[in-house]
């Protein structure tokens, strides 16, 4: 079958949507369940989240019962436990059966305590002993990442009595590209790829074959570290262990790729102040209380600038033109900052900025700067007196520009630094704070060179 491009399958999805719309406008409940069905779990949960809250509650109940475990797993957070809100205890445990112990132990983690701990004692002695090793770590470390069914074998088995364990289990976990090899400690000492399996003499032994090149995962490493180590090597699997090198798990690529996507949805949705977990069809009320407080901070960060501005009430009423012109500085300050300030948190997120490459890293964004500030502010400066015919505001304009494009090149470097520092995540925070910066910066800049020239 050819390969779908993504503007297909979105396509399709909408074409979906519209016919379960309409089959559930018309009644016709059957139906529905017939066309849901025909769909992988990851298809579902892709219908859920494109649907609003009520029909959301209709389609869930539609689906077979069989796949509820699968889809709950697909979905984000919010959209979890929305459907999680509308069940019982018993009913929990049911979805959950199946299901790998980082999958349930993420589902988990969606609920209060209280039905937390009611599930986990509803749940079988092995599974829960299973799901609680997982949740005994932070969910953003490789332990709260990490699944416990793992196949292990020791380093004197000859690969033949490998081959026949293997023929015993009905099937072997997913992604599995690799046995681990433990000692009688179970202590991690290696990995014995499946392909090496199948195409080595049955006759040697494990400890002959092993790939002890691959180090172990600690279980508190966090996810982006991990996921940054998935990237590197390009693993499909990773062993997982404990501060006595005790093989406690394993990592997959698929929970890698949830990391990577989690990430990505969290520095896009922070720039706007929102959480990456948002719905895109939570109602009104919780819509608007979310984004009220980002406005918020906003609007005194605006304040802040206009007055700033109100200081030099009286040169703006000497000077028309310096209001016509004014913007321009701030605006030009804030977009090149923002472009080093992008760089910048991208840059922190892939662990390539640190204390030894950090002046380096300023100096070329302060070079940087200096080269556009001396371009534009000559290409504004040629405006502004061919515009206004007054070659004083052009270089009032020239000098302003340039002392703000250089003053958002270095904010733009150093406040993700610095927010960090503070323990404030800079793809939050970092915008607001840079805008602030060059709005005051470029006002007081372009004003107070004018108030000093015009007075």
């Amino acid at each position: 079958m050819p390969k779908q491009a993504p503007a297909e399958i979105e396509l399709r999805t909408q074409n979906q949507l519209s016919e379960l719309f309409a089959a559930l406008d018309s009644g016709t409940g059957r139906e529905v369940r017939r066309m849901l069905q025909t769909l992988t779990p990851q298809s579902i949960a892709q219908l859920l989240e494109s649907s609003p809250p009520r029909i959301r509650q209709v389609l869930w109940k539609l689906i077979d019962k069989e796949v509820e475990g699968e889809v709950l797993q697909e979905l984000t957070d919010k959209v979890r436990s929305q459907i999680l809100a509308t069940m019982d205890t018993e009913e929990m445990v049911a979805v959950m059966e199946g299901l790998d112990a980082d999958d349930v132990a993420d589902i988990l983690q969606d609920l209060p305590e209280r039905v937390m701990g009611e599930v986990l004692s509803a749940m079988k002695e092995t599974d829960r002993s299973r799901v609680e090793s997982v949740l005994a770590y932070d969910e953003e470390t490789a332990g709260g990442l990490m699944d416990t069914n793992t196949v292990s074998v020791r380093p004197n088995l000859t690969l033949d009595v490998v081959l026949r364990y293997l023929r015993r289990h009905a099937q072997l976990p997913e992604s599995t590209d690799s046995l681990f090899v433990v000692n009688r400690r179970g202590q991690y000492i290696g990995l014995l790829p499946l392909s090496k399996l199948l195409t080595t003499d049955p006759g040697v032994t494990v400890r002959e074959v092993v790939n002890t090149d691959v180090e172990p995962i600690p279980a508190d490493m966090a996810d982006t570290d991990v996921a940054r180590l998935f990237q590197k090597y390009d693993w499909i699997t990773a062993p997982v262990v404990d501060d006595n090198n005790r093989l406690l798990g394993r990592i997959t690529i698929d929970d890698v790729v949830d990391v990577i996507r989690e990430d990505a949805d969290h520095s896009l949705m922070s720039l706007a102040g929102l959480d990456e977990e948002e719905d895109t069809f939570a109602p009104i009320p919780r819509t608007a209380r979310r984004r009220a407080l980002w406005l918020g901070i906003n609007l005194l960060t605006a304040l802040l600038a206009s007055w700033v501005i109100s200081l030099f009430q009286g040169t703006l009423d000497k000077v028309v033109a310096l209001a016509v012109l004014m913007p321009i500085v701030a605006s030009m300050g804030g977009v090149a900052g923002s472009q080093t300030l992008t760089v910048v948190i991208r840059g922190m997120a892939l662990g390539q900025i640190g204390r030894s490459n950090l002046s380096w890293l300023l100096s070329r964004e302060l070079g940087s700067g200096a080269l556009n500030a001396l371009l534009w502010s000559a290409v504004i400066g040629g405006v502004a007196a061919f515009w206004f015919g007054d070659s004083h505001i052009a270089w009032i304009i020239v000098a302003a520009m340039m002392i703000n494009l250089v003053t958002a090149a270095i904010a733009g470097a150093i406040l993700p630094v610095l927010l960090r520092a503070l323990r404030i995540d800079p793809a939050l925070a970092g915008g607001v704070a840079l805008t602030t910066v060059t709005d005051v910066v470029g006002f007081m800049s372009f004003l107070g060179l004018a108030t000093l020239y015009f007075a």
